[in-house]
């Protein structure tokens, strides 16, 4: 039985990797529509989504997890964040830089542990330093023999890196944090639509196959969030970790062979080694992960040895008088 939960977990969180890492072909669909636009009927069709999903399930946040301090402190911000990255990547998707953004999720791990030690004041371990210096390194080699800053990759790693560290400080969990999110944002996205329309792209020149692809955008965001939060909670931590970077691989495989983006030898060399990076810092996580239960298993097979008590131990009281009164 444990085994058919972990297969199926494990399914579930290849699927939620591979709507994320083939979702370029999704978005240059729609690229004919202004990106501010296409993220505000994102936010609205989610927020539908959510919606109908959460009662279905019986899952909605109670008004008490609403109210929390923590909630309220919380996701105002993480929805600002989450729409940054959102419209940054539906930017890059869209403008021709799918490749950028794939660099932006591979390095996400990194931030988010650096953000960690910043933040919160949590300990690298060693192979943990090198995969974070080894990711700068690269960085700025790409930085140095492009002769541009890989904006897109730090907006997308570091926004989403700390909206991680904003939401595992929430108290609600993700489908339901990011209904409130979505619900915050519901308004500004609304004028979005109402006040710009589709611009110069009418309703009838998209045509009802882009209709039907912007009517989904709810569904496109929730299924592989939906999958993900299934799938974390039949699996092993480190099989999660290392589903992670399916997406990103998927994403610069689309950039590369699909969509035919420039990637020469002046961006290799900094790619390779925030691959390098990348791998250090998996490797060295599966490999804690693995010490961790071979140690604890190891101590659950101790045999459980009773320590003789001395009689100074002894829960009984003293018969000796004058020691009572001293007590």
């Amino acid at each position: 039985m444990r085994e058919r939960t972990v297969s199926r977990g494990l399914w579930y969180g290849v699927a939620a990797q591979m709507v994320w890492g083939l979702s370029p072909l999704y978005w240059r669909q729609l690229a004919e529509i202004p990106p501010p636009v296409l993220i505000a009927h994102r936010i609205v069709w989610s927020l539908v989504t959510l919606i109908v999903l959460l009662l279905a399930t019986r899952s909605l946040p109670s008004r008490a997890q609403v109210l929390q301090a923590t909630t309220v402190k919380t996701y105002p911000l993480a929805s600002i964040l989450i729409a940054i990255n959102w419209l940054t990547y539906v930017w890059a998707v869209t403008a021709g830089h799918i490749i950028e953004a794939s660099l932006g999720y591979f390095v996400t791990p990194l931030v988010s542990v650096a953000l960690g030690v910043l933040v919160l004041g949590e300990r690298l371990r060693p192979a943990q330093w090198t995969a974070v210096g080894i990711a700068t390194t690269g960085l700025a080699l790409l930085t140095w023999f492009t002769g541009a800053l890989p904006w897109i990759a730090l907006v997308l790693a570091s926004s989403f890196g700390v909206y991680g560290l904003l939401k595992k400080q929430g108290p609600i969990g993700a489908l339901g944090g990011l209904s409130i999110e979505t619900g915050l944002l519901c308004i500004p996205a609304a004028t979005v639509i109402a006040w710009g329309g589709l611009g110069d792209t009418s309703a009838l020149q998209i045509g009802w196959v882009g209709l039907l692809l912007l009517g989904t955008t709810g569904v496109m965001t929730v299924l592989p969030l939906a999958l993900f939060t299934a799938s974390v909670r039949r699996i092993p931590l480190a099989y999660a970790g290392l589903t992670q970077y399916l997406a990103p691989s998927l994403q610069f495989l689309l950039g590369v062979f699909v969509y035919k983006e420039p990637f020469g030898a002046a961006q290799i060399g900094g790619y390779a080694l925030v691959w390098t990076a990348v791998l250090v810092f998996a490797r060295e996580g599966l490999l804690a992960r693995r010490l961790k239960a071979t140690t604890g298993d190891i101590r659950a097979r101790l045999p459980h040895r009773p320590v003789a008590r001395s009689p100074l131990a002894s829960s009984e009281p003293h018969s000796d008088p004058a020691g009572s009164r001293r007590r």
